[in-house]
């Protein structure tokens, strides 16, 4: 099948979604349903009825929560590989820790996505998934073989504007997404703990970037106040 947004692949790339949170899992599934060249299989909110689910069902690839109410996800990635269970993992996860990337790629985990994340994040991911597994035949030469492992790699992000730092404008992007009702540069400011002129140059980059649109707040004296919401299709 062959989509705009997606490589043409000779079937259905079969997911398994596990995590812990109902609410999350509903959410990726739809996601992965989202994405031409991808089905989900079911979804599972431990690791032992991952296991079970792996026992009755053919699963290409897990996206793998880390933190699951019966132990960590590596450990269920460990065990998968012992038993002789070759689906590729994603890992879903909110840690931060290089020692935990680092072991999870002699695992099988062949991309890491953090939370939060958006819909746009995930399906850059499996799309890419789906470029390196489809990559097929002898290689010609070293090119050929970086080419095909490039294709795991996300690009290189985009060079901030002079004077914003990527943990700020993480911890700016969290906040703007919880707040359901919007926030004004002052209330952002408040929030993240930055004054009010560099809360607004965040906010400003993130309209920039299609993530953010503003609108002005009436019924105030004097000029009406600008107000941020996060753009609803990039949850």
């Amino acid at each position: 099948m062959t989509d705009a947004t997606g490589p043409a692949v000779a079937h259905p790339i079969r997911v398994l979604v596990v995590e812990d949170d109902p609410v999350a899992a509903d959410a990726h599934v739809l996601y992965v349903g989202r994405v031409p060249g991808f089905v989900a299989v079911g979804k599972a909110h431990t690791g032992a009825e991952a296991r079970r689910m792996l026992d009755r069902t053919p699963v290409d690839l897990l996206l793998l929560d880390l933190h699951l109410p019966d132990g960590h996800g590596l450990q269920l990635a460990r065990s998968l590989r012992a038993a002789g269970y070759h689906a590729d993992v994603i890992a879903v996860t909110s840690a931060r820790d290089l020692t935990v990337v680092r072991e999870g790629v002699s695992l099988g985990v062949v991309q890491y996505v953090l939370k939060p994340f958006t819909f746009a994040t995930l399906r850059d991911r499996l799309v890419r998934y789906a470029e390196f597994r489809g990559a097929a035949g002898e290689a010609s030469g070293q090119d050929e073989v970086d080419r095909a492992l490039a294709a795991l790699r996300a690009p290189s992000p985009a060079a901030l504007p002079k004077g914003l730092s990527g943990p700020t404008l993480e911890r700016v992007t969290v906040t703007v997404r919880e707040a359901d009702e919007g926030l004004t540069a002052a209330g952002l400011a408040e929030a993240v703990g930055i004054s009010r002129i560099t809360a607004r140059r965040y906010l400003e980059h993130l309209v920039d970037a299609g993530r953010v649109e503003r609108k002005p707040l009436y019924g105030q004296v004097g000029r009406p106040e600008l107000v941020y919401r996060w753009v609803a299709a990039g949850r």
